[in-house]
């Protein structure tokens, strides 16, 4: 589901291909019917903007017919804490939960807590259990089909396959991709499927799982390092007003709970300040803490781009990213360049973003242009080295294999050398303010320049990434892994879930090419983060005894004879934790836990069905409709997110629910031959001439209703901008139906701009500024349109 793996991660489906080659059963549940789909042994149809609907139907299956996994559900999820008797669940509420502020429109969690008691006979009307049961009730076969437009008989096929491919002998996965989390409530969704997995026992367990279908090569990578405003690297919050993180002090207080692996929160901070700034950070100066910026706001790409087109943003360096085309309300983010004083894109090619001044559609005069723009050459892949960590959390180190051309530099090369320029700039500073750029450690130059290299000044890709491992502070030496790492100042570490890639000089274990005869996990094949385990929560794996629940899955189980766990894979628990090992009331951290909790970043050491923290949106995936639908709301009287974030301004307008202006929905994707905004596929001349035209898919029962044949040219329409192209005709796209009225669904890929070999219409420029509000992310995956024969001129 949210996912067209075969035409968007070609590479990857072979693995699906091969499963299914060996028996395996592959579903397919999309709005559009793709090679994904052909390949599939079920197509399963389904309206965009209703994956809760649909998830929530699975969910309520499970549980009317008692196909969940007791054993795994009793022992490893919180099915039996019981919630304070203040929380008020959206099914009582109208579709809103306790605590809900309508004047912020955000919640106050503090109702969704637990009480502090256990049933371990989930009969308390309190328990997780049962709220869980009551809350998806109303997500019967009926209201599924309703809801989503997918026959009755189709989604209960569904449910009986994953019924049947679950428990102890057998796993199902799910995969996904931005087709869930480019929603106003894509967090959610992601939920609904891990308490789908937790319930059918498929978490932590070979076969099983919850699969996001990265992007790009190493998109894995840069959230984890990250390049989130709201997180520092390793998934630490960044410090914020709003938190109270004032002092460090009241930082790891907030931070750091009493149970659970995230207690060791103080011990990778402060570790981190080490290795930012080096011996000015001691405990006499919080090791630096007040040198972080405090958050004080949603500065998020999307906020940002506002408050750009409102003139407060001065300048702006872009690369990897290209907001003039591949960046929700296109139309806007260029408006919003033109009011910077200055702008820095680095990039393979000349993107629409660097030419918005004299190439925009707009047609603006570029002498009325006040931005300044310096368009800088970077490197491709093959001219640089580096680590890509894929969709695995698998680092794999590549070589460079030439030199770019010119005075083209890697990306490293820029911020290292701009990073340099700065710290001299500043380097006689005396403002306060600046003492962080002052004190940053910046030695990542090679001690021995490549001689073949034309480029001697190119920073060592390998001393940065035995930063991110981190070292012992006194002597340099690397550190094994992040359970070395301490909070008193003594060791340094950039990134500590990565800690262990690099534990000795000259042993870049992301390096490491080796496969493992009569080990399919394969060890010795690069690094994964954490410590090299490549199932996370991998004791589930094995029953609350320490026995594998399948001894033909069998992953990780207790070794009673030498007193350890063991297995296939490096347990993702404490080795020498027996099985049997009671909670320490009195601890903290993992103590808190017993030999049978698998869950250990969690502080219960359980997998959450109920989320009492941690989400801005409810402690349940709910369904709302999407912020534009032509649907009302048929589970809540609640229409939409009640959180999400609408930027509500007169340059961009939503359309209300039902609008007959905008009868239609229309979601974005991607095709194999393209890739994301065009700049690096559209100068290819190869992948041009396959796929060289932006075009509307539309189903032959919507093209009869307008009188359009294949191949004419279409406007579609939104209130934030119009844009024509071609349509394609085809019954991929199906209509779908809701309460007798028929559906029409649009789709259109978003490659296409006013640069490259072959240019187009920019579906981008439809789409309106939102934010989902955990992750900020904008909603394109359904939104509301018209269609029209025609042209615009």
């Amino acid at each position: 589901m949210g996912s067209n793996m075969a035409e968007n991660h070609p590479v990857g489906f072979r693995w699906p291909m091969k499963a299914r080659e060996k028996g395996a059963t592959i579903i397919h549940v999309d709005p559009r019917f793709t090679r994904t789909s052909a390949a599939a042994n079920l197509y399963v149809p389904i309206r965009s903007g209703s994956d809760i609907a649909f998830l929530g139907g699975l969910i309520n299956y499970m549980l009317t017919n008692d196909k969940w996994f007791k054993e795994y559900v009793l022992a490893y999820t919180n099915a039996s804490t019981v919630v304070s008797d203040d929380y008020v669940d959206a099914e009582d509420n109208g579709g809103l939960f306790s605590g809900y502020d309508p004047q912020s429109g955000s919640y106050d969690n503090a109702s969704w807590a637990y009480s502090g008691k256990r049933d371990e006979t989930l009969q308390d009307s309190r328990c997780v259990f049962q709220i869980l049961k009551r809350h998806f009730a109303r997500y019967t076969p009926e209201m599924v089909e309703r809801v989503c437009g997918t026959p009755r008989d189709l989604f209960l096929q569904v449910a009986e396959i994953l019924a049947a491919n679950s428990g102890r002998e057998r796993t199902t996965a799910i995969c996904y991709a931005v087709g869930w989390t480019q929603q106003s409530y894509g967090a959610q969704i992601i939920r609904a499927a891990s308490i789908l997995q937790l319930l059918l026992g498929n978490i932590g367990r070979p076969g099983g799982g919850i699969m996001a279908l990265r992007g790009h090569a190493s998109i894995q990578g840069s959230t984890d390092v990250p390049t989130l405003f709201d997180l520092l690297p390793g998934y630490l919050p960044h410090p914020a007003v709003a938190r109270g993180d004032a002092t460090l002090d009241d930082y790891l207080r907030q931070s750091a709970p009493r149970g659970g692996y995230w207690s060791n929160a103080p011990s990778f901070l402060v570790s981190l300040l080490k290795a930012w700034y080096g011996d000015a950070a001691s405990k006499a100066n919080e090791f630096g803490y007040q040198w972080i910026p405090k958050l004080t706001g949603d500065h998020s790409h999307i906020s940002t781009a506002a408050a750009m087109a409102d003139g407060k943003v001065k300048g702006f360096i872009v690369f990897g990213q290209n907001p003039a085309n591949g960046s929700p309300h296109a139309g806007l983010q260029r408006k919003a360049l033109t009011q910077l004083d200055w702008m820095v894109a680095l990039d393979l090619y000349e993107t629409e973003t660097a030419a918005f001044w004299y190439g925009a559609p707009e047609g603006w005069n570029p002498a009325d242009i006040k931005t300044e723009v310096f368009l800088m050459p970077t490197a491709g892949p093959g001219e640089k080295e580096g680590t890509f960590t894929n969709t695995q959390r698998l680092l794999q180190y590549h070589d460079k294999g030439v030199d770019p051309p010119g005075d083209t530099r890697s990306d490293l090369w820029f911020l290292y050398h701009l990073g340099r320029r700065l710290k001299e700039l500043y380097r006689e500073s005396t403002e306060p303010r600046d003492e962080g750029l002052r004190h940053l450690t910046w030695d990542y130059l090679p001690e021995r320049p490549d001689p073949e290299s034309t480029i001697q000044d190119e920073p060592s890709a390998e001393k940065v990434l035995m930063e991110v491992n981190g070292y012992t502070v006194a002597d340099h030496v690397q550190v094994a892994g992040f359970d070395h790492l301490r909070d008193d100042g003594s060791t340094a570490c950039g990134v500590w879930i990565y800690s262990g890639v690099f534990p000795a000089p000259e042993k870049n274990l992301a390096r490491r090419r080796n496969r493992t005869p009569g080990n399919y996990v394969d060890p010795e094949w690069g690094f994964a983060w954490p410590a090299n385990r490549r199932i996370l929560y991998n004791r589930a794996s094995a029953d609350p005894a320490g026995k594998p629940w399948s001894e033909r899955k069998k992953y990780i189980w207790w070794d009673a004879a030498a007193g350890s766990w063991t297995g296939l894979d490096v347990p993702d628990f404490p080795l020498k934790k027996a099985p049997g090992t009671a909670p320490q009331e009195q601890g903290s951290g993992l103590d808190l836990h017993s030999g049978s909790d698998p869950f250990i970043l969690k502080a219960d050491g359980r997998g959450w069905l109920f989320a009492p923290s941690g989400l801005k949106d409810g402690p349940l995936p709910t369904h709302y409709e999407p912020l534009e639908s032509p649907i009302i709301n048929d589970l809540y009287p609640r229409q939409d997110s009640p959180v999400a974030k609408r930027f509500r301004r007169q340059d961009n307008a939503l359309s209300p629910p039902g609008d007959p202006q905008y009868p239609y929905i229309v979601t974005t994707y991607r095709v194999t031959e393209q890739y994301t905004s065009g700049s690096m596929s559209r100068w290819n001349s190869w992948l041009s001439e396959l796929m060289p035209e932006m075009f509307a898919e539309i189903s032959p029962e919507l093209a009869a209703e307008n009188g359009i044949e294949n191949l004419d040219w279409v406007v579609v329409s939104t209130p934030r901008n119009q844009i024509e192209c071609k349509a394609l005709v085809t019954r991929r796209m199906r209509p779908f139906r809701h309460n007798g009225r028929i559906i029409h669904e649009i789709g259109l890929p978003y490659h296409w701009g006013y640069k490259g070999l072959v240019t187009g219409a920019m579906a981008n420029d439809l789409v309106a500024l939102s934010e989902e509000p955990n992750v900020y992310i904008q909603e394109d995956k359904a939104l509301t349109c018209n269609l029209r024969k025609g042209r615009l001129r």
